[in-house]
């Protein structure tokens, strides 16, 4: 009997999953989940180079930047989800050409939309910066960043585009190797340019700047329709051609049709992290830092949640239109199982390793202990996390898309905000923001987790618009 065998067979005898769903299940997650740890590591490897090499108030300075690029980030994924649903059902219909205007209709719409961020933290990054009144050190560490690295975004628009227009057509496995190659490249310009050539800050924004780029190039070889010669990447089967790439205003209205009211959910979900993080920036940037540093590491526990909520979302939608309602419900809570074992599995391995993984990211010991609270209560957090990415990737599934949107802003604004806040007028302190990390997960979960059993996401089953996308996205938004 071979490990995975033995893994499977170990899962369905103590009641998670069966063997069957389990196969159905890692075999649309594990690609997924592959590309978010890739695509999650850019930031954390940057942290972790410039902690080492620069120092805490550079690492404070980076999480503000960040903040900034996870707006544009998310309006970026709010377009891809369009692009996916338009080009998955002209794909279905077998309509290639169709699908191919479509994949042209979102590049334009992509580069109209980043346009005005890039320009914007190129010329204002200093001023945004200094929203969070940060020390001098700090805000110019974030501003020298931002104002570096916000070409990138232009590329990462394009590459969620193409990486969707792939997921759009079935093939997730070809944007995954790219994505795992730009992680890869991305560490070792960063480290170059920092070790090697003593660049500091700026060295590891080039990185960024240079892998994500290099992504775009690759996959804009195969969306082009250009054979790859690694073995199991394709070209894409809407090919970009000279008779697609003309402006067509009717898809491109049916585009937006589908892409703005996500992308409004979404900024409005994750601009909690601005308050949040002007709150930590009142107790120094000892304390920013490690917010960062425990913000980076559910970022990465969070991957099994990119393949978990898409599977998820994928398969209870699948079972539901084939009307087959208890078999939808029955793999929704095999998945949600499985990932909290996951989940609690990886926590366990990140409590007892807190230290040596804060260790990669601060120096100082004072600041490794600081850092290895938020590591730890961040490995607390993605527990919940995890748990209300499967639950909401079968809400989605369902078309059940207020339900989630609703749970989470309640978590984040009426719970984890007041909580931070409460920091700065009671004896809490700093702990309240420890409360506030794990708080703004679990009240949606607990939420969410109610409504799947009493089964009311079953009573409406709406059209899907892309929801395996959605599901993916939902489940990114502390880290991207």
């Amino acid at each position: 009997m071979s490990l995975r065998e033995a893994v499977a067979t170990g899962f369905e005898r103590a009641g998670v999953i069966d063997t069957d769903r389990l196969r159905r299940t890692t075999d649309l997650a594990w690609p997924r989940i592959v590309t978010g740890f890739s695509i999650m590591s850019k930031h954390a490897v940057d942290v972790a180079i410039v902690g080492w090499a620069v120092g805490t108030n550079a690492v404070a300075g980076l999480a503000f930047a960040f903040a900034y690029w996870s707006v544009a980030k998310f309006v970026g994924l709010g377009f891809a989800g369009g692009t996916v649903s338009v080009v998955s059902r002209r794909y279905g219909a077998d309509e290639k050409e169709e699908a191919s205007t479509a994949v042209a209709q979102s590049i334009y719409i992509s580069l109209i939309a980043v346009s005005p961020f890039v320009l914007g933290y190129v010329a204002l990054a200093t001023q945004l910066v200094n929203v969070f009144d940060a020390e001098p050190a700090v805000a110019e560490a974030g501003a020298v960043y931002l104002a570096v690295v916000a070409p990138a975004l232009a590329f990462e628009f394009l590459n969620l585009t193409g990486s969707r227009t792939y997921a759009g057509v079935g093939d997730t496995f070809t944007p995954m190797v790219v994505r795992v190659a730009g992680a890869v490249l991305n560490v070792v310009l960063s480290m170059a340019f920092v070790l090697g050539f003593g660049m500091g800050i700026v060295g590891v924004a080039l990185g960024t700047l240079l892998s994500v780029a290099f992504v775009t190039v690759v996959l804009s070889w195969g969306m082009t329709g250009h054979d790859y010669p690694f073995p199991g990447m394709k070209p894409c089967p809407t090919p970009l051609t000279m008779s697609s790439v003309a402006p067509d205003i009717r898809t491109a209205k049916q585009i937006l049709g589908v892409s703005l009211p996500f992308v409004g959910r979404k900024v409005a979900d994750m601009l909690v992290i601005f308050p949040l993080l002007w709150v930590a920036s009142t107790f120094g940037p000892v304390v920013v830092a490690g917010f960062e540093v425990g913000r980076r590491i559910r970022g990465l526990l969070s991957s099994f949640n990119w393949g978990f909520a898409m599977a998820s979302s994928a398969i209870v939608g699948q079972e539901l239109g084939e009307g087959n309602t208890e078999e939808a419900v029955r793999y929704g809570a095999s998945i949600l199982r499985l990932s909290v074992l996951v989940y609690c599995t990886a926590a366990v391995a990140v409590l007892l390793l807190a230290e040596p993984i804060a260790s990669f990211f601060v120096t100082e010991p004072s600041e490794v202990q600081q850092a290895a609270v938020f590591v730890r209560v961040a490995a607390v957090s993605a527990v919940a996390l995890g748990a209300n990415g499967a639950i909401t990737g079968s809400l989605l599934g369902a078309g059940d898309t207020r339900w989630p949107f609703a749970a989470s802003l309640v978590g984040q604004y009426l719970f984890a905000l007041p909580v931070a806040v409460a920091g700065l007028l009671t004896p809490l302190g700093v702990t309240s923001l420890y409360i506030a990390f794990v708080v703004g997960y679990v009240v949606p979960a607990i939420a969410n987790y109610r409504r799947f059993r009493r089964r009311d996401w079953l009573s409406d089953v709406r059209t899907r618009d892309g929801s395996e996308d959605i599901a993916a996205a939902e489940t990114t938004s502390d880290s991207a």
